[in-house]
């Protein structure tokens, strides 16, 4: 890790939510090697996420740790001001947070999961851009950068992920009106949707046994005939948040490995 010296984000400031594992996790430690100075938001998993602070400032990097659901607007804007207060501005957002509750069938489904989810997937998205836009449109600079799903375009005939992807598909959309809202500012606002990445989220509550088997059928849908890394998106997120994407705004970037189960081609 190099710390502040030579990166592709050298002195920018990043926000990253759910941070403290996962795709979160990874995304904060390749943006600080890139010379970021990170803030790490979490929910509940503080000692996870200070373990992260503490590895990027071992190598030289800037992080700090905030508790902050991110469904909850006050504590967001506290976020956010003591990111402005620490680090003096806020150049990235990166809205990871997400949860992935009730995959069974339609008949099984609970509202209580429902509104769990579009609370943190939706509502989270919103609050978090919301609240750093005012200081990105008067810089007219700032990269947003929404973790979505492939779920949300259609893909993947798994069944049970029916709420899931309603969040995902409503995260594509919202990427797409602030794109349409910030640009004059300045302000790229870009989505990626991973297909199944290795992370904690997708895996846990399942046997070492349905793990596997869970593994080898996205293995085999995939064109690359592996599963992602949560680096994978980690590596697609720098490129969204640096200089080199200054002319891409409003996108909804897969990274699935050449995911080949599609619901249906039309659009």
């Amino acid at each position: 890790m190099r710390g502040n010296r030579g990166g592709r984000l050298d002195g920018r400031v990043a926000i990253i939510t759910g941070s403290s594992r996962g795709i979160g996790r990874a995304t904060a430690i390749v943006f600080a090697r890139e010379g970021a100075k990170v803030v790490l938001n979490y929910h509940q998993q503080r000692g996870k996420a200070e373990e992260i602070v503490g590895r990027i400032r071992e190598a030289g990097g800037n992080a700090i740790a905030f508790q902050a659901d991110v469904a909850d607007r006050s504590a967001v804007q506290e976020m956010v001001k003591e990111a402005i207060n620490k680090f003096g501005r806020v150049d990235i957002l990166v809205n990871n947070a997400g949860l992935l509750r009730g995959d069974g069938p339609l008949s099984e489904l609970r509202d209580e999961d429902l509104d769990s989810m579009f609370e943190t997937n939706v509502k989270g998205v919103l609050i978090c851009a919301q609240a750093v836009a005012p200081y990105m449109m008067e810089r007219r600079y700032g990269k947003i950068v929404n973790i979505s799903s492939i779920a949300g375009l259609g893909t993947s005939i798994l069944p049970g992920n029916l709420f899931y992807a309603i969040t995902k598909g409503a995260v594509n959309t919202l990427t797409k009106r602030l794109a349409l809202e910030l640009g004059p500012y300045g302000v790229c606002v870009n989505a990626i949707a991973p297909g199944l990445i290795r992370t904690d989220m997708v895996l846990e509550g399942r046997s070492l046994s349905e793990r596997e088997q869970r593994v080898r059928y996205f293995e085999e849908r995939a064109m690359l005939r592996r599963v992602g890394e949560p680096e994978d998106v980690a590596n697609v997120a720098l490129f969204l948040a640096s200089d080199e994407s200054n002319f891409i705004t409003g996108q909804v970037i897969a990274v699935d490995g050449g995911r080949m189960d599609f619901i249906t081609h039309s659009s």
